[in-house]
């Protein structure tokens, strides 16, 4: 026995048949409500389910306004796929991540070498080399041509 689902409790066709018999008959009954109220019960549907499949029809036939059916599902369908891409984005994010970290890793040596480099370059500069700078034929008072600072 297949489950029952709220959305599919009435074929297509049914609706079709039902909303037509509305429409046809509105002229024979005092209201619309009045013609809701005598064919819920031969169609087998309560008398909201068949106004709001009335009001369905004549949305979609743009006699009423609001979003047809095929809006609805556009949108449906274009908010899924947005929320995909979220998450493939967020994916790619921590992916990205988890990549970098390996990579600083695995250049630890390099970042240590670089350290040693500005170590030397700040000897160099004054700060506490100053010997090493009349050593190396510099002293004497800055130019605007020293060597700029790396860390």
């Amino acid at each position: 026995m297949e489950k029952d689902t709220r959305a599919n409790r009435y074929l297509p066709e049914t609706r079709e048949r039902a909303v037509r018999m509305v429409l046809a008959n509105e002229g024979g009954h005092a209201d619309r409500a009045a013609a809701i109220r005598a064919i819920a019960p031969k169609i087998g549907c309560s008398r909201e389910s068949l106004r709001r499949w009335v009001i369905g029809a004549e949305v979609d036939d743009g006699t009423r306004d609001g979003m047809t059916r095929e809006e609805r599902d556009r949108i449906k369908a274009l908010e899924r796929e947005n929320r995909e891409l979220r998450q493939a984005n967020e994916i790619l994010r921590k992916a990205s991540a988890y990549f970098a970290q390996a990579e600083l890793v695995l250049s630890v040596p390099w970042l240590l070498r670089q350290k040693g480099a500005a170590a030397q370059h700040c000897k160099l500069r004054g700060s506490g080399g100053g010997r090493r700078r009349a050593e190396l034929g510099l002293a004497g008072p800055r130019s605007s041509l020293a060597i700029p600072r790396l860390f």
